[in-house]
């Protein structure tokens, strides 16, 4: 498994991964707004820096992908995405120690992000991993929809 920051000619590959992974969400009560997100749009957040990506391949096969960026004290990521064919296999996990001892290079406290309360699923995966619930709220997403979130964090220590 190699995962590296994404350049911008990897870009569709982030896009695509993510499209894929958030397919599932299409016929929750609120779909994702990942679904409706454009690759112009995530072209434009990588070329000006205001969001970073990874991609981890296996065997030179794009498997992941997670956009993440480096605020003052943390560092935030969001949609973790990983191919259907992937899954169970260690990519998630994978993903988040690269991005966690890149926060440490950065140094930075700790990492984050914002999941959907009718995910637990999800949310377990990052207990499994240390992180805990700091906040639960309720946001307006980008399609103007209220959705309950847990945002979950993870101090990080050398």
């Amino acid at each position: 498994m190699e995962i590296k920051i994404a350049e911008e000619k990897d870009v569709p590959i982030v896009y695509q991964l993510m499209l894929e992974a958030f397919e599932e969400y299409r016929f929750l009560e609120v779909p994702s707004s990942a679904l409706n997100e454009s690759l112009d749009a995530l072209q434009n957040t990588i070329k000006s820096h205001t969001e970073q990506a990874i991609v981890c391949t296996v065997n030179e096969v794009p498997v992941g992908s997670c956009r993440f960026k480096l605020k003052e004290d943390a560092l935030y990521f969001s949609r973790l995405s990983v191919a259907t064919k992937a899954r169970g296999k260690g990519v998630a996990k994978a993903m988040l120690g690269w991005l966690e001892e890149h926060a440490k290079k950065n140094l930075k406290a700790k990492i984050e992000c914002r999941v959907r309360a009718s995910l637990p699923k999800n949310i377990r995966l990052y207990e499994s991993l240390g992180y805990f619930t700091s906040n639960v709220t309720v946001i307006t997403n980008p399609n103007g929809i209220s959705v309950k979130t847990v945002f979950i964090e993870k101090t990080l220590v050398d």
